[in-house]
């Protein structure tokens, strides 16, 4: 009998909004698998480091930080190849994938490569634009209104495009596009129904308005939107920088 694939959504940085599931599954399966950049720690593994036993195999699957695509196919590629090995040899192997493994999840990779030949199990996890909207105080959406997730790489007129289409918007992977995409917004006067959101649920997270944003945005950052018929913008509690408590 081969061992089960599973997919480990640990939420998006505080070790306390991993699910019980999620943690009943890292504490039983012998292998630890998870992303791992090729310039320093993982920040997945980082999450959950207290629930790791130390008899436990880790794999870290180490993925080039790179501005140009890189060959990702290869990398896992190799992570199906050497995590097959543990699974057909009975081993469960749970994979960390920050916030949810299936929203814009690393796991999906590895699932797409080994689902058919192995007992696969996904655990859904606490995704960072769930929790920003829980931190910023303002609900995402509501009745009818429409909510789109649009990535900061795309180009402008596509994002443009997404924000007249939608009641409420999340704009996620900003990083080095910020400065382009917050003067979209100026032009677009969306500004001031906009809250910026980095590292959430992190001890040194921060929420503030995004026109008192002028710093370069890092990468776990995010812009929330809404524009629709509740009146959330008037009241939105965001007229500061906020920290979480260190975990």
């Amino acid at each position: 009998m081969t061992g089960t694939l599973y997919g480990l959504g640990i939420g998006p940085g505080d070790p306390e909004l991993l699910t019980l599931k999620a943690h009943r599954v890292l504490g039983a399966a012998p292998v630890v698998a998870y992303p791992q950049p090729d310039t320093g720690p993982s920040f997945a593994r980082s999450i959950v480091s207290e629930y790791i036993r130390e008899d436990r195999i880790e794999y870290p699957i180490v993925v080039p930080m790179r501005t140009e695509r890189f060959p990702a196919k290869a990398v896992y590629d190799e992570a199906a190849r050497d995590l097959s090995v543990y699974l057909d040899e009975g081993r469960d192997v749970a994979v960390l994938c920050e916030g949810d493994p299936f929203f814009y999840g690393s796991f999906m990779y590895l699932y797409e490569r080994l689902a058919q030949s192995y007992p696969c199990e996904v655990v859904p996890g606490v995704s960072s634009m769930m929790a920003g909207a829980a931190a910023l105080g303002r609900p995402l959406a509501a009745r009818n209104d429409i909510l789109t997730v649009v990535p900061g790489t795309l180009p402008d007129e596509e994002i443009a495009t997404r924000l007249g289409m939608s009641d409420a918007v999340v704009i996620i992977k900003i990083g080095r596009h910020f400065n382009r995409i917050k003067s979209l917004l100026e032009s677009l006067n969306l500004v001031a129904h906009a809250g910026y959101l980095e590292r959430i649920s992190l001890g040194e997270q921060r929420i503030l308005p995004l026109s008192d944003m002028t710093a370069d945005a890092p990468y776990f950052s995010m812009i929330l939107i809404y524009k629709g018929a509740e009146d959330w913008v008037a009241s939105w509690p965001i007229a500061r920088t906020e920290h979480a408590d260190a975990h």
